[in-house]
């Protein structure tokens, strides 16, 4: 213990920098807990639209979406999103949403968005096209 406390108070920079990035740590974790948004694998993704019928909604660029996405996907982008120019989604509220993007980082913001409109089941690709694509699933290209 005498260690740890010396290593402190030599080193308050880097200490409180690991404090910091515990909390942060810890903060994501518990966030991630109570969000109504949750996570879904490829292979739950797979089951969600064979079983429930889920929509799968495709946040990427236009460019990315024609090289290779999943089949039936809407495409939209968060901009059209945020200004609820949803192309018929509307009328699928309590259908099972799974926002795509490319790594399953940007889809939070689009699938936090459709949930505040009143989507009541929005979920998000973990790993996005990119787990999609590494399981080996088939995808569909746009012609062009």
């Amino acid at each position: 213990m005498d260690q740890v406390i010396e290593f402190i108070s030599n080193h308050p920079l880097l200490s409180g920098v690991w404090a910091l990035l515990v909390v942060l740590i810890v903060g994501s974790w518990i966030s991630s807990l109570l969000s109504a948004i949750k996570p879904v694998s490829p292979t739950q993704l797979t089951l969600a639209v064979n079983r429930e019928n889920a929509v799968v909604v495709d946040i990427r660029t236009e460019a990315e979406f024609a090289k290779g996405h999943i089949t039936d996907a809407k495409h939209l982008t968060q901009a059209q999103i945020d200004k609820q120019q949803l192309a018929g989604l509307e009328k699928q509220k309590d259908a099972p949403i799974i926002v795509v993007c490319q790594t399953g980082m940007t889809a939070n913001r689009a699938a936090s968005a459709l949930a505040k409109q009143g989507f009541t089941k929005v979920s998000t690709l973990q790993g996005g096209m990119s787990a999609w694509t590494g399981a080996s699933l088939p995808v569909v290209k746009s012609k062009r």
